[in-house]
C-alpha cells in the first residue's frame, strides 16, 4: 500500500529520530528504580460468593494500589491461569507491549540508532511502571500475543441503502462485539418508510433494521463476557424517519414500566429485558446550523428523501427539537452530535463526510475507519510546589504518539475496509485523565474561569504538541497516505487550532505557563507542517479511561470532576477503608489552611461526604470540592462549559455525559442541547437521574417482585399468634465515692474556664464539670446543666467516641486560638473541650479515627510521616515495616496502619497522609459508599461480574470492584 512504500522509503534516507533520556536514567533500568512485592488477587462476586478469579504470587510495584493489581491482572495478564504461559508479573506485560513497539520503530525507520531505540524502550516503560499514561485496553489485551495484533477500541462502520450492505453490516458489528470493541455508524443513507423501492414496494426503514441489529448485539454480547455490547446508531434530522428513530427507545421504556409493573423481570441483564428493543445502543441525532437556527428562529424544516434529495414533507423545527429533549428526558436517548461543527474541524473533506463516531462520541472521523487511544494521568505532573510541569508533560506527549504511531506499522483490524483506511489515515486518539483531580489540588474550581482556562491550556499543549510531533515524523518515515489530496484543509485545520488558543484568557501564573508552551508548540506545528506535511490524520481525542483509569490509579476519570469526595479502597491482603481523596488535604494547604484545620475538615468530610459547614472551611472555597453527585453537585451547565473550554483543541470530541438531577425540566434539557451547540461542542449526551427503569437493584429482582416479597412478609407478620416482649434497660454504672479526676484550665478566643473530669477505677471517663461564665448566670446555668446530661449519659454508657463526633467542629463564638499546645485552633468551646477530653481519655487508635492528635504526635509525622509511635507494645509497627513476601499481609484493623502501609508515592517520598476510617458498612464501592453516606440513590448498573455497582465514566459505566466497563473501551 501507499503507506507502507512511504515508511520503507523514510526507513532507506537512514533519517530516524535522535531521542534523548527525560524520565530514566542512564544505565539503570526503570524496574531496577522501584521496589517490587508479591500479592494474590482472588476476585469474589460478593453477591453469590463464587470465586471468580484467583492468581497468587503475582508481582508489582509496592506504590500501586490493589485495585489497580487486581484489574491489570484479571484484566490484562495473558495466558491460561494455572500453567506456566500465565503472565504472572508486570514486568512480563509491560516488556510485551513495549519491547513490540520498540522493534516495529526499528523495523520502520522511526528511530536514527539503536541507542535511541533503547532510550525509546526505557522511557516508555519508566513512562508505563509509573502510571503517568496507558495505552487503551487492546494493546494490553493483543500487543506481543499470538493473537491478531488489534491496537483500536473506537470503530466507526458504514452501511449504504442495499440489502447486502445491510446484512454487511450485521456482519462486521457482531466480529468487532466478539472482540471485545465498540462500533458506531450513520443509518441515513437507508430510505425511509416513506419512500418508494425500485420494485414499487415500500422501504422498511432504518428503524425498522436497527431491529436486528439490537437483537445480533444482544445475543453475542461484547468479548464473550455478560455485558451488553456497546454501539453508536446516528441518523440525520432531516432524513423522513426521524420522529420515528427519535421515539424508538422512548416508547420502549413505557413498556418496560408496563412490564415492571405487571410483576417481570425488567432489570438491566433480568429475565425479561430482552423482550424489549434499542437497548444494546446508544442513539443520536446529527443536527446541522441549519436545523438549529429553525430552532431559535421558530420556522420550518424540510425532511429529506434520501435517493433524491427533494424535501418530501415539511415539520416545525421547535416541536421536532422538543420531541428530542422530551425523548431525552424520558430515557437519556437520543443525544445530539452537530454535524456542521464536526466538519469544519475535519482534516480530511477531500475524502469524505464525517458522518459518525465510536460509541462513546469521542472519536469522529471518516466511515470504516479506527482510532488507537491512549490517556496521560495529569496528577503526574503536579509538582511538589503545586506547579504544572508543562515541560515534562510536552516530553511526554512526545514519547507517547511515537508509540501510538508506531502501532499502526504491526496493527490488524476486524476488515479488510477499516485496515486499508486506519493505515492511509492513521488516526490517533492522544488524550488524558484526572482532570478533576489535578483542579481540585491545584484549588481550582471545576466550574470555575480558572478551572476552564487551565484545562483549555493543558488540552492545547498536548495536541499542539502531538501535531508537531506528527509533523516531525512526517519528515522522517513520510505523511499519511490521504495528506495530499487534503493537504490545504488538514493546514486550515491546525491554523484554527492556533487561532482558538490565541483566544485563551489566562488567568493565573500557572495557566500561563502552559499557555506559553502550547502558543509555541502551535507555531511549530503550523511551520513544521507546512515543510514536511503531517504524519497522522487526527491526534487526540477524550476517552472515558474507565479501566485504564484504575490501572493509573486515578481519582477522576477523563474530563469527568470528582464522583464524590469520600472513595472506597481496598488493602493489601484484605480489608478495605473509607477514605478523604488524597487530593482534598493537599488542596486545603495549598488553599493556605494549617493542619489541625485540614484534619477537622478531613474529618467532617469522612462522614458526611460534602464539605457544606465543614469547621472553618471558607464559604468561597466550597467550589473546588464541587463534585459529579452529592450536596454540592455540579450544575448541568458546569458540565457543559467545561468540555467547551478543551473542544476547540481536539481532533475528536469528549466521552462525556451532562448530568442532571430527577427534577430537571424538558425546558433545561433543551437549554443544554441549544448551548452546546452555540458553545462549539460536537456532541452532547444527558442523562436525567432515575430516567431509566432498567436498572438491576441490589437484589436482581424487579419492583413487582419486591412488592410481593414485601407483602408477604407482612401477611407472615400478621399471622403470627404469640409476641414475646423483651425490652432491654440500660444500667447506670456509678463512679466511687472516691475517684481520681483532673481538672483542666482553658482560655479559646480569650474566654476563660475550667473542665474537671473524673474517671472510673479502670481508667474510662465518667463524669464532667464545666465552669465558665459567673455563677448564678445564664451561661454558668447552662453550662452545669450540659454537664450533668453528658455525665449520665456516660455512666450509662454513652462511648466517649460519640460525644467527640458531635461536639468536635461545632462552630459558634468564642472561637479561634487556644493556651493548650495539643489543640492550638478550637471552632467553639465545646469543640475544645471534646478534643481535649478525647486526648485525655480515648486509645491512640480511636483518636486517629476521629483525626485529633497531640502536638508531639504531630511533630511526629512532620519527621517520621507517621502519627503513630514507632514502637507499640503489640509490636504492630514492627510488623507493618516488615518487607514485602509473596505472602499478603494481614488485613489492617486502623486507619493509622492503613496510612502506614501506604505513604510512598512514584517516586519514593513519603507521601502525604490521608486521613480514613474502616468501612463498616455493607458498601463495595465508591457508588455504593457515597449512598450510605448521602442517603442518595447513584443511577448506575450492577457490574454482571462481581455484582458490585458501576459509577460513571465518559458516557459509559466502569466497575471498580474488576474494571469491567459498559462501554468500548
Amino acid at each position: 500500500m501507499t503507506e507502507t512504500v512511504s515508511t520503507r522509503k523514510g526507513a532507506a534516507k537512514g533519517k530516524g529520530l535522535k531521542l534523548e533520556r527525560v524520565f530514566s536514567t542512564e544505565g539503570t533500568h526503570p524496574y531496577d528504580a522501584i521496589t517490587w512485592e508479591r500479592r494474590d488477587v482472588v476476585q469474589q462476586n460478593w453477591k453469590t460468593g463464587e470465586t471468580v478469579f484467583e492468581q497468587r504470587g503475582v508481582e508489582f510495584p509496592d506504590f500501586w494500589s490493589v485495585n489497580a493489581s487486581t484489574i491489570v491482572t484479571t484484566k490484562y495478564f495473558r495466558g491460561a491461569v494455572g500453567t506456566d504461559a500465565r503472565e504472572w508479573s508486570l514486568k512480563q506485560l509491560i516488556d510485551r507491549v513495549v519491547k513490540t513497539y520498540t522493534k516495529a520503530g526499528l523495523d520502520n525507520g522511526y528511530f536514527a540508532g539503536d541507542a535511541d531505540a533503547e532510550t525509546f524502550e526505557h522511557e516508555l516503560t519508566w513512562l508505563l511502571v509509573n502510571q503517568y499514561f496507558s495505552f487503551n485496553s487492546p494493546v494490553w489485551f493483543n500487543v506481543g500475543t499470538p493473537s491478531p495484533q488489534q491496537v483500536s477500541a473506537c470503530f466507526i462502520l458504514s452501511v449504504d441503502d442495499s440489502m447486502d450492505s445491510i446484512l454487511n453490516w450485521y456482519k462486521e458489528e457482531g466480529f468487532i462485539f466478539k472482540g471485545g470493541s465498540g462500533a458506531g455508524l450513520n443509518l441515513s443513507r437507508i430510505r425511509s418508510s416513506k419512500e418508494l423501492l425500485s420494485s414499487g414496494g415500500t422501504a422498511s426503514g432504518p428503524v425498522s433494521f436497527m431491529r436486528g441489529a439490537d437483537a445480533s448485539a444482544g445475543t453475542i454480547k461484547s468479548g464473550g463476557a455478560t455485558r451488553r455490547a456497546a454501539k453508536m446508531v446516528v441518523l440525520d434530522v432531516d432524513h423522513p424517519d426521524i420522529e420515528e428513530f427519535v421515539m424508538t427507545k422512548a416508547r420502549e421504556e413505557d413498556k418496560i414500566r408496563a412490564l415492571r409493573d405487571a410483576g417481570f423481570d425488567m432489570d438491566l441483564g433480568g429475565a425479561d429485558i430482552t423482550s424489549v428493543q434499542y437497548q444494546n445502543a446508544n442513539n443520536s441525532v446529527r443536527v446541522t446550523d441549519e436545523f438549529m437556527r429553525a430552532v431559535e428562529d421558530g420556522t420550518d424544516f424540510g425532511l429529506r428523501a434520501r435517493g433524491t434529495g427533494e424535501v418530501i414533507e415539511t415539520v416545525d423545527a421547535r416541536d421536532l427539537f422538543r420531541k428530542i429533549s422530551q425523548a431525552a428526558w424520558e430515557c437519556a436517548d437520543p443525544g445530539l452530535q452537530y454535524d456542521d461543527t464536526i466538519n469544519d474541524w475535519h482534516t480530511n473533506p477531500e475524502t469524505g463526510r464525517i458522518t459518525a463516531s465510536n460509541p462513546c462520541s469521542e472519536y469522529m472521523s471518516l466511515d470504516n475507519s479506527s482510532c488507537n487511544l491512549a490517556s496521560l494521568n495529569l496528577l503526574k505532573f503536579l509538582k511538589d510546589d503545586d506547579t504544572f510541569d508543562a515541560a515534562l508533560f510536552a516530553k511526554a506527549v512526545e514519547f507517547i504518539i511515537t508509540a501510538m504511531d508506531i502501532s499502526i506499522c504491526f496493527a490488524d483490524f476486524p476488515t479488510e475496509a477499516i485496515g486499508d483506511t486506519t493505515r492511509d489515515y492513521r488516526q490517533l486518539g492522544i488524550g488524558y485523565a484526572n482532570l478533576g483531580a489535578l483542579l481540585m489540588a491545584m484549588g481550582l474550581g471545576y466550574d470555575s474561569e480558572g478551572g476552564r482556562s487551565m484545562a483549555a491550556a493543558i488540552t492545547s499543549l498536548m495536541t499542539g504538541t502531538s501535531y508537531k510531533r506528527s509533523a516531525e515524523l512526517a519528515g522522517i518515515v513520510g505523511p499519511y497516505a490521504g495528506y495530499a489530496r487534503n493537504a490545504e484543509a488538514h493546514k486550515r485545520v491546525m491554523r484554527k487550532h492556533q487561532a482558538a488558543n490565541d483566544v485563551v484568557r489566562v488567568l493565573h501564573t500557572e495557566d500561563g505557563r502552559v499557555h506559553k508552551l502550547a502558543t509555541q508548540a502551535w507555531a511549530d506545528v503550523i511551520k513544521t507542517g507546512e515543510r514536511n506535511g503531517f504524519r497522522n490524520a487526527q491526534a487526540s481525542v477524550l476517552a472515558p479511561t474507565g479501566t485504564i483509569g484504575f490501572m493509573m490509579d486515578c481519582d477522576t476519570t477523563g474530563i469527568e470532576p470528582d464522583f464524590s469526595l469520600v472513595k472506597f479502597k481496598k488493602l493489601v491482603g484484605g480489608g478495605s477503608m473509607q477514605i478523604v481523596n488524597q487530593t482534598i488535604p493537599r488542596a486545603l494547604k495549598k488553599l493556605g489552611y494549617q493542619q489541625e484545620q485540614i484534619e477537622a475538615i478531613v474529618a467532617y468530610i469522612a462522614e458526611h461526604g460534602h464539605v457544606v459547614d465543614a469547621p472553618g472551611l471558607k464559604s468561597e472555597h466550597y467550589e473546588i470540592f464541587d463534585t459529579a453527585m452529592g450536596a454540592r453537585s455540579l450544575k448541568p451547565m458546569g458540565h457543559v462549559r467545561m468540555m467547551a473550554a478543551a473542544q476547540p483543541f481536539l481532533s475528536g470530541a469528549i466521552s462525556k455525559t451532562v448530568n442532571l438531577p430527577e427534577n430537571a425540566t424538558v425546558e433545561e434539557i433543551e437549554d443544554v442541547y441549544l448551548q452546546s451547540w452555540k458553545l462549539g461542542l460536537k456532541a452532547t449526551a444527558i442523562y436525567r437521574d432515575n430516567c431509566k427503569v432498567g436498572q438491576p437493584l441490589s437484589d436482581g429482582g424487579g419492583k413487582a417482585k419486591k412488592d410481593a416479597a414485601d407483602k408477604a412478609d407482612a401477611a407472615a407478620a400478621a399471622e403470627t399468634k404469640v409476641v414475646e416482649k423483651v425490652v432491654y434497660a440500660p444500667v447506670r454504672k456509678r463512679l466511687p465515692k472516691s475517684r481520681t479526676a483532673r481538672t483542666t484550665s482553658f482560655t479559646v478566643g480569650g474566654a476563660e474556664g475550667y473542665m474537671t473530669s473524673g474517671a472510673h477505677d479502670d481508667g474510662t471517663l465518667g463524669e464532667v464539670f464545666l465552669k465558665l461564665g459567673k455563677q448564678g448566670s445564664t451561661l454558668a446555668g447552662v453550662m452545669d446543666a450540659f454537664s450533668i446530661a453528658v455525665s449520665v449519659g456516660l455512666q450509662y454508657g454513652v462511648p466517649l467516641e460519640t460525644y467527640v463526633s458531635k461536639f468536635t467542629n461545632l462552630r459558634f463564638e468564642p472561637a479561634g486560638l487556644t493556651d493548650d499546645p495539643d489543640v492550638r485552633m478550637s471552632q467553639s468551646i465545646m469543640d475544645y473541650i471534646f478534643r481535649r477530653l478525647a486526648l485525655d481519655y480515648l486509645s491512640f487508635e480511636d483518636r486517629s479515627a476521629l483525626g485529633i492528635y497531640s502536638a508531639e504526635e504531630r511533630q511526629r509525622h512532620l519527621e517520621t510521616g507517621s502519627y503513630e509511635p514507632l514502637v507499640e507494645e503489640t509490636g504492630s509497627a514492627a510488623e507493618l515495616v516488615e518487607p514485602a513476601t509473596s505472602s499478603p499481609v494481614e488485613p489492617v484493623e486502623t486507619s493509622a496502619e492503613f496510612i502506614e502501609l501506604e505513604t510512598k508515592d512514584t517516586h519514593g517520598n513519603e507521601a502525604r497522609e490521608v486521613p480514613a476510617q474502616m468501612s463498616t458498612g455493607t458498601a463495595k464501592t465508591t457508588a455504593e459508599l457515597f449512598e450510605q453516606l448521602t442517603g442518595t440513590a447513584v443511577d448506575s448498573p450492577l457490574c454482571m461480574t462481581c455484582g458490585t455497582k458501576m459509577r460513571p465514566a465518559g458516557s459509559c459505566y466502569v466497575c471498580e470492584g474488576c474494571g469491567s466497563t459498559s462501554g468500548c473501551s
